[in-house]
């Protein structure tokens, strides 16, 4: 039987390793980013891969970082068959690579060669792209750079944000993968060289992205509410403290009015001027409370919130930068 160490972390990683499992394969350990401290009470939780590996019984290793780790030694010694990757979040060291004794290969969720990096599905909502996908590929040292063994295609629909999409594309990476580990494993399987004129990236959302940016247009800070939901959410600030903002729709706003100046104000939404075009907020999460709908928002913590006010405060990473 063949051999497989598995690499993966989040959620989009768990249908691919269980796909592996339900297919007969034999993994020989599972890879892992260590647990972390989560809420209020910093309890450790460990990743949705190292839950699912443990109700299989599988061994699992969580290396901090796996160049010249114990771990890595361990991997190394276990000789797989195959190395096999879905949003692992680390570098993984030539010398790992060369232990594969037949391949070592990535399930990326985007069409490459766009949207190499760690944020692929994430970038793609924010940029406006009307398709993403998966593809499969052979892992080289360079970050996702690999030959391509193949793609698979899906829309971005109006409504999707990150979750929906990360969902989505799990499934379709676990079954391309699937269909093509049998001519990976005979030799068989395509080496299609990326084109590096068309090369773009997807780094990591760093923490100032996730602050809404009112001098931004409507259209561009609705996408960055969908690529950032679920996790780690886009807020604005208001007395001082984080609002997050789940939902919003796009409006026309045909005044002259200020960023950030509350224009319309109604039973299902709160429509707030932007460098081009309005927010309408239709779901929030004030700090410390549960998400909410704006109505919600408005007959609670918000009934003083009026038409013509200044209601968000000018975004900090903006003053940062000029």
């Amino acid at each position: 039987m063949t051999s497989i160490v598995f690499m993966g972390t989040p959620d989009f990683s768990v249908p691919v390793l269980q796909g592996l499992v339900d297919a007969g394969y034999t993994v020989s350990a599972v890879v892992t980013q260590p647990d972390k401290a989560v809420g209020r009470k910093h309890r450790l939780q460990a990743s949705p891969v190292k839950q699912l590996a443990t109700r299989l019984g599988l061994p699992v290793l969580q290396p901090t970082k796996l160049s010249g780790s114990p771990e890595m030694a361990k991997l190394i010694e276990l000789q797989p068959d195959l190395l096999v990757t879905a949003a692992f979040g680390q570098f993984l060291p030539t010398k790992l690579l060369n232990a594969a004794k037949i391949a070592a290969v990535n399930v990326h969720g985007s069409l490459l060669p766009k949207y190499r990096g760690g944020a692929p599905i994430q970038r793609a909502i924010m940029h406006g792209e009307r398709e993403t996908g998966i593809t499969v590929m052979y892992m080289a040292k360079k970050m996702d750079a690999g030959d391509m063994i193949a793609q698979s295609a899906i829309p971005i629909e109006a409504d999707d944000d990150a979750g929906t999409l990360f969902q989505k594309l799990a499934i379709v990476g676990r079954d391309l993968l699937l269909a093509q580990l049998p001519a990976i494993i005979h030799g068989t399987a395509k080496r299609i060289p990326q084109d590096e004129s068309q090369v773009t990236f997807a780094y990591n959302i760093k923490p100032e992205e996730e602050q809404l940016d009112f001098n931004q247009s409507a259209i561009a800070l609705e996408r960055q509410i969908r690529a950032l939901k679920p996790d780690p959410g886009a807020y604005l600030r208001h007395a001082g403290e984080r609002i997050k903002i789940w939902r919003a729709l796009v409006r026309e706003d045909t005044g002259n009015h200020t960023p950030g100046t509350i224009i319309a104000r109604g039973k299902h939404e709160l429509a707030i001027a932007t460098g081009t075009g309005a927010l309408a907020l239709t779901e929030l999460q004030p700090a410390g409370k549960a998400a909410m709908p704006i109505t919600s928002y408005l007959n609670g913590a918000g009934q003083q919130v009026q038409v013509g006010d200044q209601f968000l405060e000018v975004c900090e990473a903006a003053h940062e930068q000029n």
